[in-house]
């Protein structure tokens, strides 16, 4: 993002491809993409509300005080993590170390976060207690579990419904949600007027149609079943496509429905073929190129078009369950689908000047900082020499008063820039969210446990599958140069010559005078 305008395509940056590993897409094969959110992106206030809808329906239905709750789509945000033992939402940073948390709809202060999660890292892998929102579909469940934290707080929420902890009440929001997909009754009503629920992309099918006649082969791999697929795909890309007398199947050389990922990465699962209009199966022992077809594996795609490993891309929008296991078990390439992605770097350009600001005064904080821990240790060696040497006691004293004093006024500094800090810091990353801050960012210099995910699992991100439509099926995209801690200009005219993230030698200065407005 350190690039000019013009160095990305038609100059637009939201709508760029970024690299983690550098991937070279002549050498790719074949290109599998998932659906829901990757090929065919909802409008999120309309599907995730109409979810959030049914869900508290059911949850009415088991006897839940629902009455008054509304879905709210900015309370969350992808890349958090729930905390089912405390009742708690986190954002954490690459290390695990959480950021900003809400206990309920409720953020909570500095110190009730330092208090409750100081000593803490969020392990992952301790899927007993934490809940990464991996995904757009999250977002109903999250919202709703988060009102829910309330109602059990007050009480309301009778003990014969759910038990009074937190870990059960995310299983009967988990439930309610998980209902209201399995008993079909949204995709159902989704199926009859998708115009309301799914967002155009002119550029897609194109996108699709330079991929296959650049010699890829195309595959559609989702966990929706046939008919919910074929009316989305239908609606999304026949239009398009009837210029070249195609539909949307003729793209794909292959296509796998309910492919119950994660297990389609992970156990060779039942295969089926897809043989009549109406979704009737047949068993099949292999796949092979051509077909549509239900359940598989992984291993049986492979076998099937003789590639494996970094011959093939996946592209999808759940960092697990389309990136993360793509890569741990098969090694394939991967690209991660993250539609907000357009909205954060809008207000990463917003909240540039505010950063600016906020990292002058982190700067000064740290020069004054360091003024005053020298003092500090001159005084120390003051105090230590007191009776050691020739140096009249009246003389010692009057030098450690001065440097008392000036340690006084320092600190005082420190304080008020700690004033103005604070607050500037809650500030940061509202162009995103409100409560969340950026997406990619927690804390102002360092990563998100989501951004982290991505440069672990995910080869390229970007926005929208059409946005490879801006390069060709031919780019060779590479990673940039990692900078590391130590990895910098090093100056030798001046130990506090500072530099900004770029490693470029900054303005900054000491200055006493300077301090005086605080």
């Amino acid at each position: 993002m350190g690039l000019s305008p013009s160095s990305y395509p038609q100059g637009l940056a939201h709508r760029a491809i970024y690299c983690s590993r550098t991937l070279n897409l002549r050498s790719i094969q074949a290109i599998g993409y998932d659906m829901d959110y990757t090929l065919i992106h909802y409008d999120v206030n309309a599907w995730e509300g109409k979810a959030y809808a049914y869900g508290l329906q059911w949850l009415r239905e088991a006897g839940c005080p629902v009455e008054g709750l509304k879905f709210d789509p900015d309370l969350v945000i992808r890349g958090l993590i729930v905390d089912k033992q405390l009742g708690n939402l986190v954002k954490v940073d690459r290390f695990g170390y959480v950021k900003r948390a809400m206990h309920g709809t409720r953020l909570l202060s500095w110190s009730e976060l330092r208090e409750t999660y100081g000593r803490e890292l969020v392990n992952l892998k301790n899927e007993a207690r934490y809940g990464f929102l991996n995904t757009l579909f999250s977002v109903s469940e999250a919202v709703m579990y988060m009102q829910m934290v309330d109602r059990m707080d007050t009480g309301e929420i009778p003990p014969q419904v759910v038990a009074a902890s937190y870990e059960a009440l995310w299983t009967l929001v988990s439930k309610a949600l998980y209902r209201t997909h399995v008993e079909g009754k949204l995709k159902a009503e989704i199926i009859q007027d998708p115009s309301s629920y799914v967002e155009l992309d002119p550029d897609m099918a194109q996108t699709l149609l330079d991929q296959k006649r650049a010699g890829k082969t195309l595959m559609l791999i989702t966990n929706s079943d046939y008919q919910y697929t074929d009316r989305m795909m239908s609606h999304a890309y026949d239009r398009y496509l009837e210029a070249e007398g195609m539909t949307w199947r003729d793209i794909f050389d292959m296509v796998i429905v309910q492919a119950r990922k994660p297990d389609f990465f992970s156990y060779n699962q039942s295969l089926y073929e897809v043989v009549t209009p109406d979704g009737l199966m047949r068993p099949v022992m292999r796949a092979a190129k051509g077909g549509l077809f239900c359940g598989g594996s992984a291993r049986m795609v492979e076998a099937a078009l003789g590639m494996e490993g970094d011959d093939i891309l996946y592209v999808g929008d759940h960092i697990y369950t389309d990136a993360a296991l793509a890569k741990i078990h098969f090694r394939w390439r991967t690209a991660l689908i993250v539609r907000e992605l357009e909205d954060e770097i809008e207000a990463l350009a917003a909240g540039r000047e505010h950063r600016r600001k906020l990292k002058e005064l982190m700067n000064k904080k740290e020069l004054v900082g360091d003024l005053f821990n020298n003092l500090r240790l001159a005084r120390q060696r003051l105090v230590a020499a007191d009776g050691v040497n020739d140096s009249p006691a009246d003389s010692l004293r009057r030098d450690e008063s001065s440097i008392n004093a000036t340690l006084a006024q320092l600190l005082m500094v420190m304080e008020r820039l700690d004033a103005k800090i604070g607050p500037m810091l809650e500030r940061d990353g509202r162009e995103f969210n409100e409560r969340w801050g950026y997406l990619s960012r927690a804390g102002l210099n360092d990563k998100s446990q989501f951004t982290r995910q991505i440069e672990k699992y995910a080869d390229i991100y970007t926005s929208r599958v059409s946005n490879f439509l801006r390069y060709t099926p031919y780019s060779y995209f590479r990673s940039p140069s990692q900078s590391l801690a130590h990895d910098r200009n090093v100056s030798p005219r001046s130990a506090l010559t500072l530099y900004d993230d770029n490693g470029c030698e900054s303005s900054g200065s000491f200055d006493a005078n300077e301090y005086t407005e605080y």
